[in-house]
């Protein structure tokens, strides 16, 4: 067989074409079952996916929701932990993490994230099922999609969208059962007691199921999701992507099975079509790599499956490397290049940063102190004539559980309490102190000396903070 020249990653279409493209009508994709090994992953990773967030708000931990996000109270619990407002930090750290991961596992392996974890393509997928219970498969669809509206067609199209409705709306449901309780959401929706908030966002979070997974489907991910566009950038030649190998498959064409068909001048690929029509976006991935392709992998088992049936070996359509695919080494030295510059940068930074991450959420001491000075009365002299100084000591105790904190003053000498040096805070609970300080006048040498307040749970000796703050003479 004649060496046949690689074909362009995207077509190159004429201007006339390009045109037409931009401004043609939207046409509905059919795609067609697909039965393998990523096809079972996939809907392993749904079921997982979509286990943890249905089933999360419901999971009681330690008497309360085990994750919840209260926006009124401005509290954020995960599990064993409680985060305040203050602990804004961990949150942008854990989403630069979660950037540079999708950067590290694009540049080693593509869009994995979009064709097996992404919210889009996990809920397309579902409504897809739910499409496929109540018209058929995709020949079907198209028969009943394409026949005038009959009494059959209303049936099977309302009873799918009455799926649909109720599907998006229960996921609308449970949405916001992450920032209301769940279980007071359920009484309060039982009652027809639902807040307007909870009314709004439930029906604008179904809505948005409804129209991204049940009629837009492929377009937000060709037309709306930025990481379609800037992917290609992460991507190098020695990136694992879905790939069509052209050295193996050129020329196409049909064939007898068992016929020569080398010596047709023909390669392994039999132009059945199939790999177009299980991909839900519509691509030919024949044509090279595409920003369309989400990485579903739908093709390589549909693929496989023709292979299988002609006889051939399987991975005419692969996970593989460009190098690979074009000969500069083979599949079997592609993870001799997984470890590569770019890919061992993205591993140091990220563990770096998840390191640091864990270290200090570890040594995270769940207190809060604020030492405000009283404006009203900066300095005072006591009957005594010692030098008072008033303050306003706030104290969050940011643990799940209660204590009681002694607080302590240093800094100069002889340094005392006036008013109590106990407090009794609930779990989560927040006191209020007035303070009251006192120290000889011989022993204050400079108008204003620094001190310290310590304040530390005496149940718990890792609970320790200090605030710093001034005494006035």
């Amino acid at each position: 067989m004649s060496e046949q020249k690689k074909p362009p990653s995207i077509p190159i279409l004429k201007d006339a074409e390009q045109e037409q493209s931009l401004y043609a009508i939207h046409q509905k994709i059919y795609p067609r079952a697909v039965q393998g090994w990523f096809n079972g992953w996939r809907i392993a990773l749904v079921a997982l996916t979509q286990i943890i967030f249905y089933g999360l708000p419901w999971l009681q931990w330690n008497g309360r929701q085990a994750v919840l996000f209260d926006l009124v109270d401005r509290k954020f619990y995960l599990f064993d932990l409680v985060f305040w407002p203050q602990d804004f930090i961990w949150l942008a750290v854990l989403l630069i993490l979660s950037a540079l991961g999708l950067f590290l596992f694009t540049a080693i392996a593509g869009r994995l994230w979009c064709g097996y974890a992404c919210p889009q393509t996990v809920y397309t997928e579902i409504f897809m099922w739910v499409e496929g219970w109540f018209e058929g498969d995709y020949r079907k669809q198209q028969r009943l999609n394409a026949q005038p509206w009959n009494g059959e067609k209303i049936l099977r199209r309302g009873g799918k969208h009455v799926a649909w409705i109720i599907l998006a709306l229960w996921t609308g449901f449970t949405f916001v059962a992450y920032f209301t309780p769940a279980t007071l959401l359920w009484q309060e929706l039982l009652s027809g007691t639902l807040g307007p908030w909870e009314i709004f966002w439930i029906f604008f979070y179904a809505l948005m199921t409804w129209g991204f997974a049940g009629f837009m489907r492929e377009q937000v991910c060709k037309y709306m999701c930025p990481y379609a566009r800037f992917q290609s950038v992460m991507f190098d030649p020695d990136t694992l992507i879905i790939t069509y190998d052209y050295r193996r498959g050129e020329n196409r064409g049909s064939r007898s099975r068992g016929s020569d068909y080398k010596a047709q001048g023909l390669g392994d690929c039999v132009d059945c079509g199939i790999c177009v029509q299980v991909c839900p976006t519509g691509i030919d991935i024949r044509n090279g790599l595409q920003y369309m392709c989400i990485g579903c992998a739908a093709c390589i088992d549909a693929c496989d499956q023709v292979m299988d049936k002609m006889g051939y070996p399987k991975g005419l359509i692969r996970y593989s490397t460009q190098n690979a695919i074009d000969g500069k080494y083979t599949d079997a030295e592609i993870k001799k290049h997984v470890f590569r510059p770019r890919t061992l940068f993205y591993i140091v930074i990220v563990g770096a940063i998840s390191l640091a991450f864990l270290y200090t959420l570890a040594m995270r001491i769940p207190m809060r102190v604020d030492v405000l000075r009283d404006r009203l009365t900066l300095s005072r002299e006591a009957a005594n004539g010692h030098i008072e100084n008033l303050y306003q000591l706030r104290i969050i105790n940011m643990d799940g559980q209660p204590h009681r904190y002694s607080i302590a003053a240093t800094g100069i000498d002889g340094l005392r309490l006036v008013s109590s040096d106990k407090v009794d805070i609930p779990a989560l609970g927040t006191a209020t102190l007035n303070v009251v300080l006192s120290a000889e006048r011989r022993v204050l040498t400079r108008p204003t000396q620094p001190i310290v307040f310590k304040i530390a749970a005496e149940d718990d000796v890792s609970i320790v903070r200090e605030a710093k703050s001034s005494f006035l003479k």
